[in-house]
C-alpha cells in the first residue's frame, strides 16, 4: 500500500538561493536584511561554496547562499539557464531515506538512489522539481 503522504516531516530547513559569487550575496544579505553569516563551508561532492544565512529575529529562519565551484557545477548550470535566485526549498526531515522511499513510492522521483552528504555533514537527497510543481524540494536530516 502507498503512502498517503511523505511522514517525518518536521518543518521547512532553508531555502536555497543559486549565487554567482557568494562573498558579493553574503554582504548584500548582511547590508539589507541584516543577515547573519552561521556556517560557510566548501562542498566539492556538490560542486558548491555555500553560506547559511540567519534572517531576522525568529530562531529557524534561514537561506543557504549556493556558488558554483566549477563551471560545469550543479548550480552553474543552474544559473546558465535560469540566473541566480531560488534554486530549492528544504524539508527537515527525520529519516531521509524513508522520506525519499516514501516519495519514490508516491511517484516522486529522487535525484539519488542513497542520500548524499550535505551541509556539515548532514544526509540530503533531492525530489524531483517535474513531480513537484516545479519546485526543487531538498530533504535533510541532521546537522
Amino acid at each position: 500500500m502507498s503512502p498517503i503522504a511523505i511522514t517525518g516531516i518536521l518543518g521547512i530547513d532553508h531555502v536555497g538561493i543559486a549565487v554567482a559569487d557568494l562573498a558579493e550575496a553574503l554582504a548584500y544579505y548582511q547590508r539589507n536584511f541584516g543577515g547573519r553569516l552561521l556556517h560557510s563551508e566548501e562542498n566539492h561532492e556538490q560542486g558548491v561554496a555555500e553560506a547559511m544565512v540567519a534572517i531576522g529575529d525568529q530562531p529557524g529562519t534561514v537561506i543557504q547562499l549556493l556558488a558554483p565551484l566549477t563551471p560545469d557545477s550543479t548550480i552553474a548550470r543552474f544559473i546558465d539557464r535560469h540566473g541566480p535566485g531560488m534554486q530549492q526549498l528544504a524539508f527537515r526531515t527525520s529519516d531521509v531515506r524513508k522520506a525519499a522511499e516514501e516519495a519514490r513510492a508516491l511517484g516522486i522521483r529522487t535525484l539519488y538512489d542513497e542520500p548524499k552528504r550535505g551541509t556539515k555533514g548532514a544526509l540530503i537527497n533531492f525530489l524531483h522539481p517535474k513531480d513537484c510543481g516545479g519546485v526543487l524540494i531538498e530533504l535533510i536530516e541532521g546537522n
